[in-house]
């Protein structure tokens, strides 16, 4: 159906009055009376009644009338559509992200996104690396936070940054100190005694740099940790932390995750351990939408060695 034949109807419906409607649109009224004779054949449809005095719209023409002002309000729509597409000022955006992003980076990276891009459509979705790194890589994903390998290979469609390094601390059960059985001061808290309490860890076929990460800080006391619980979920960690089933070693920032029943102890300084959090993305299927993304996450990178 050709873009003309509609706006000669909507001229026709909205003055119910040819010669008016031709004026309006700056054409003769022969034209245009073929024009809608064209059209309601081509529909099938009758959408005037005419007689010499007056012009009125059928029952199916008034009921058509809204979606046809509609259909060419989408068409006038498009050429700004597309230029804001171009622009990466709209679209969609797939994003997942590791459960620890969700304590430290994630929340300032959404926020500050959809601020300045209020038209994408910004879909999150929680993976544990492993899986993103493979969705991502097939193009099921736009771009993901995850914890990178530990010996930084990535599939080779994908490119990363680094947004995040912090410090892990020691997640311990509240009862514990309580009971004397470990000390608030992080003097105490060496990769000896950590490594003889009962721990709850990330697998390591899901997140191997952070289990070899808490594993190798342990081992450096001659010692391999007693690993009680595996969870892959950040939340289940400490709740299990909670319940006394052991300690964990976790992101400074999972502080925020207040929860009865938890402290959050500092490690030692000498040689603490720290987790990178950063950002990939396949950069085959880079559009400008995801380009703004990862200016946004540039600016968010910070170096916490605390």
């Amino acid at each position: 159906m050709e873009e003309r034949k509609l706006r000669h109807f909507l001229a026709v419906a909205g003055t119910l009055h040819f010669a008016r409607a031709a004026e309006r649109l700056g054409i003769t009224q022969p034209p245009l009376s073929q024009s809608i004779k064209a059209l309601e054949e081509e529909l099938g449809v009758p959408l005037f009644t005419r007689t010499k005095r007056a012009v009125a719209l059928t029952a199916a023409g008034a009921e058509w009338l809204p979606h046809a002002r509609a259909a060419l309000e989408t068409l006038d729509a498009l050429p700004d559509l597309a230029r804001r597409f171009q622009a990466g000022l709209a679209g969609r955006l797939a994003l997942s992200f590791v459960s620890t992003a969700d304590y430290s980076i994630l929340p300032a990276l959404v926020r500050r996104f959809t601020a300045a891009y209020p038209a994408i459509e910004l879909a999150l979705t929680e993976a544990t690396s492993d899986v993103q790194l493979g969705e991502i890589s097939e193009g099921r994903m736009d771009a993901g936070l995850i914890i990178p390998p530990a010996d930084g290979a990535m599939p080779g469609n994908l490119s990363y940054r680094r947004i995040l390094l912090e410090p892990l601390v020691a997640a311990v059960p509240q009862s514990w100190i309580e009971e004397g059985r470990l000390s608030e001061g992080p003097e105490e808290l060496t990769p000896a005694l950590i490594a003889s309490q009962p721990m709850i860890l990330f697998p390591r076929r899901v997140a191997p740099a952070f289990h070899d990460l808490v594993l190798s800080w342990c081992s450096a006391a001659g010692m391999p940790p007693r690993i009680a619980q595996e969870a892959i979920q950040m939340q289940t960690i400490i709740s299990l932390v909670s319940a006394g089933l052991g300690l964990a070693l976790v992101p400074a920032s999972l502080k925020n995750l207040a929860r009865t029943g938890v402290r959050y102890l500092n490690l030692p300084s000498t040689d603490k351990p720290h987790l990178e959090t950063g950002i990939a993305w396949n950069r085959k299927r880079e559009t400008p939408a995801l380009e703004n993304l990862l200016k946004i996450a540039g600016e968010e990178a910070v170096n916490d060695g605390a």
